[in-house]
């Protein structure tokens, strides 16, 4: 049985028809999330390999509005964060290979060695290709939910949910 957030989220997905979404204009160094008020874009460094992956956004001081980081790993996988050496709070963004939202963790705190999970608990694909982090607080100041489609060119683009066009 599903966490009635969880209920929530995935009938606001299914609600929301991504099927058939009009493909967007796909940037390397940036994300675009199709939110209910329209795309939404972030600008992303790219952490493609285990020392990228692995360094992340330790150290930094500070976090601009509308930048991130984007994890992309080679094959979905099942992924825990954490905040070792990391100075800022943030909101972590887990997608699946669809590129679909599936977890929001939210103001994850800077040096907290605590494990966050890359999924929520019951949920049957806990595997994630990418991961987006921004600042804590822009998930929500973005309009960012479960169930929302990401573009990015790195998605398989022949299971998109949101397709560069």
């Amino acid at each position: 049985m599903l966490p009635n957030k969880a209920v929530a989220a995935l009938l606001v997905w299914l609600l929301a028809g991504t099927a058939g979404a009009e493909p967007v204009s796909c940037m390397s160094d940036r994300v675009v999330f199709q939110t209910p008020s329209g795309p939404v874009g972030v600008s992303v460094e790219i952490a493609d390999d285990e020392a990228e992956r692995a360094q992340g956004l330790m150290f930094r001081r500070e976090l601009a509005e509308n930048r991130g980081m984007l994890f992309i790993y080679d094959q979905p996988r099942t992924v825990s964060f954490w905040m070792r050496n990391t100075l800022i709070p943030l909101d972590l963004v887990f997608l699946d290979d669809t590129g679909t939202v599936r977890y929001i963790h939210r103001n994850a705190r800077p040096l907290d060695e605590t494990p966050i999970p890359g999924s929520a608990i019951g949920d049957p694909r806990p595997e994630r290709l990418m991961v987006v982090e921004v600042a804590a607080g822009e998930a929500d100041r973005l309009g960012l939910a479960v169930g929302q489609p990401m573009a990015h060119p790195r998605l398989p683009q022949d299971r998109a949910a949101l397709p560069c066009g």
